[in-house]
């Protein structure tokens, strides 16, 4: 049997950092962002319906997506965002779903699914575990500044546009404070990686041994 694990964490919280550390552990990770990319691809429907709806200036003459152009055009906009949303949440949704069944297929024990909005997206009974990843607002302003370049402005727009992390903490089962050194991390990542690696052993069916 396998353990379908949902992990999230509002922006530069350091959830990559966790995927990364989880995979090394033996998790198979299947990120949202890179299913986010695929759906949108050159030829795929969803591109198309971006293209009628925003028209062409967001993509470019190779029939690529400008997402910086498109994001441009729907971040201060809700009603926007949330039709983009709409075209693209579904392609990646099957997109999503058809790699954890091919996880499943070849036996993968805990399968874990990188969704920065799992909460937002109200994918929570989707998966059998969530892990939140989560730091303080004034440190997670702290890396976008100085990490990604971001002016404070631009930076504090994307982070309240998020779903507060107090919100989403109360549905978590496991919450990662990340908000020290690596050494922490790896310890943290270490004990959650332990409960979940002991409950898929608890999922496996006798007759598979």
């Amino acid at each position: 049997m396998t353990l379908v694990v949902g992990l999230t964490g509002n922006i530069a919280s350091g959830k990559s950092n966790v995927a990364k550390r989880l995979h090394e552990r033996g998790a198979t990770i299947i990120d949202a962002d890179v299913l986010a990319r695929r759906a949108v691809e050159p030829g795929t429907p969803a591109l198309a319906r971006i293209a009628k709806r925003w028209g062409p200036a967001v993509v470019s003459a190779a029939g690529v997506l400008d997402r910086d152009a498109l994001r441009r055009l729907v971040f201060h906009d809700h009603a926007q965002l949330e039709e983009l949303n709409q075209i693209v949440h579904p392609a990646v949704i099957a997109l999503r779903d058809a790699e954890v069944a091919a996880a499943r297929a070849r036996g993968d024990r805990v399968i874990v699914c990188d969704i920065p909005l799992l909460f937002e997206r109200r994918l929570v009974d989707d998966f059998d575990r969530i892990i939140l990843v989560d730091a303080p607002r004034p440190l997670r302003l702290e890396r976008l500044i100085e990490e990604r370049g971001l002016p404070e402005t631009e930076a504090l727009d994307m982070i309240t546009a998020q779903m507060p992390a107090e919100l989403k903490r109360a549905r978590a089962d496991f919450v990662i404070e990340n908000t020290g050194t690596l050494t922490a991390l790896d310890a943290r990542v270490a004990e959650v990686w332990a409960a979940l690696d002991r409950e898929a052993g608890t999922l496996t069916s006798p007759s598979s041994h």
